[in-house]
């Protein structure tokens, strides 16, 4: 099954975070803000918002020197469908719907955390399983010592990254 495309999600959360945003303001976004957690390139960018403005999802005003995309009523409703789209185990995924809920009172907000959540304790379940499995006497670990360091800083990240959903639940 093909990977679903994430990108006009992402430029529709973008116009909608901005209200209208020119091409070279959406790529700024990448390079300055969600590019910390999501990349594209102009090449990814252009013709996406062209299928974009083709579907009804943007419109497009240019001033004569710019072209700025301005979301649509479509278009509002189907990144609010994709943000309510139930998460998977995906790190990236979640944090690009964190980041375009503004409101604090959305509550979408704790939909999102309490599904991540349930994620991430799954996952640290199985991890710690993994180690006492794998690793279970000290020659097991000195025998495949780097193996047994990724696995215990799985463990971390995973205990850490729980924490933090708990504590903003």
């Amino acid at each position: 099954m093909p990977k679903k495309r994430i990108l006009p999600y992402v430029l529709l959360g973008l116009i909608n975070n901005k209200g209208s945003l020119s091409g070279y303001q959406i790529s700024q976004e990448f390079k300055h803000e969600v590019g910390d957690f999501w990349h594209a390139s102009h090449s990814q960018i252009y013709p996406e918002l062209a299928r974009m403005k083709d579907d009804g999802w943007v419109e497009d005003n240019n001033d004569g020197k710019s072209t700025y995309y301005k979301i649509t009523d479509e278009g509002s409703k189907v990144m609010r469908t994709w943000l309510e789209e139930p998460l998977e185990d995906n790190e990236e995924l979640f944090s690009l719907k964190l980041y375009f809920i503004k409101d604090k009172s959305d509550p979408l907000l704790k939909s999102l955390i309490n599904q991540e959540l349930d994620i991430n304790k799954k996952k640290y379940d199985y991890l710690k399983k993994r180690l006492a499995e794998v690793f279970e006497d000290d020659n097991k670990i000195q025998d495949n010592y780097g193996h047994y360091l990724i696995l215990t800083r799985a463990i971390e990240r995973e205990k850490n990254h729980i924490l933090w959903l708990e504590k903003n639940s």
